[in-house]
């Protein structure tokens, strides 16, 4: 099966990056035709007054896609804004699509509540789902790993190609791609909220061994337990919850059993938390060395090469159909 899949380059990957889409992408590498991308003009349509730089958010992001497991030799690695053919197909899709479609996003709606701080009301932000839809079936994408956020803006690229292929009469131009969906879990920052950069509440897959288990000795716990030999609920324990994404189920039942008995501390508790996220963490910074800038670019170049083919080749047949016939 293709797979096509980007993310946005605006920041250092945490946790929970790792745990909701990049562990997918590993697995589904091993048996797919696999492409990931910087999705650098998509970042723009959220952060264009952020004076990012893109070109170097966009490497550190290959690397540590690397680091954490995705293989150069199973997988195409490219760069968005290098394929021109994303936003030749971008335009022309924007020129099929109804407003109402975007204007009735549910996912368009929810950001523009929650990202008050920021002005995008822009036409790119309203548009981006049109880019998705260019970025997904320039590599005739079948599968598209997605969270249950997402499921909106695949529905709207399946419609723009049926719009598509109706107006221009070319019913197998297309393949209309499937959600292929991600058992996102809801890891929550140190804080108790949202895991994000801005609230420096994130435990970062770059961060050394040290700064994990400081940032750990912070995090929240059960409020109720005050004293060492206060019982536990484990069930509102933000560690726990790390604890049953990252532990082993020997663990994850033991902390259970220990907590609420009062047998382990909550600073015991972190420490054997802190062990399973290094489990994660320590191969990844193994990894990370092997990856110099030269080797990165190479990477991204022959990614580009491979997509740029892919995406010429399918643009040609959309051309000729919009413009050539008669």
């Amino acid at each position: 099966m293709k797979i096509v899949s980007g993310m946005r380059p605006t920041g250092k990957l945490h946790l929970g990056h790792y745990l909701g889409v990049i562990k997918n992408w590993i697995e589904l590498q091993k048996t797919n035709d696999c492409h990931f991308f910087v999705a650098d003009w998509h970042a723009l349509s959220t952060s264009y007054e952020d004076k990012l730089n893109l070109k170097e958010l966009g490497h550190d992001l290959i690397r540590e896609w690397l680091a954490a497991g995705i293989d150069p030799e199973n997988s195409h690695m490219f760069i968005q804004s290098a394929i021109k053919e994303h936003s030749e197909l971008y335009l022309l899709f924007n020129m099929i699509t109804p407003l109402g479609w975007l204007e009735r996003n549910p996912t368009y709606k929810d950001q523009l509540e929650q990202m008050k701080s920021k002005d995008i009301n822009t036409a790119g932000f309203l548009t981006y789902p049109v880019l998705q839809a260019a970025d997904i079936v320039l590599y005739g994408a079948q599968g598209v790993p997605i969270g249950e956020d997402q499921r909106p803006h695949l529905e709207i690229t399946r419609e723009i190609l049926r719009r598509f292929h109706h107006l221009f009469d070319s019913e197998d131009l297309f393949v209309e791609p499937k959600e292929i969906m991600s058992e996102t879990p809801r890891l929550l920052g140190l804080d108790g909220r949202k895991m994000s950069k801005s609230y420096n509440n994130s435990i970062y897959l770059s961060d050394s061994s040290d700064e994990v288990l400081n940032k750990l000795k912070g995090a929240k716990t059960d409020p109720q337990r005050v004293r060492r030999d206060d019982p536990g609920n484990p069930d509102i324990c933000l560690i726990f919850d790390y604890h049953k994404e990252m532990s082993s189920q020997e663990t994850i039942d033991e902390i259970n059993s220990s907590c609420r008995d009062a047998s382990i501390g909550c600073f015991d508790c972190k420490k054997l938390c802190h062990l399973s996220i290094e489990n994660i963490l320590e191969p990844m910074r193994a990894r990370r060395e092997k990856y110099d800038d030269d080797t990165i670019n190479a990477i991204i170049a022959k990614g580009n090469a491979t997509s740029q083919k892919v995406a010429s080749l399918k643009m040609e047949l959309v051309n000729k159909i919009i413009f050539q016939k008669g």
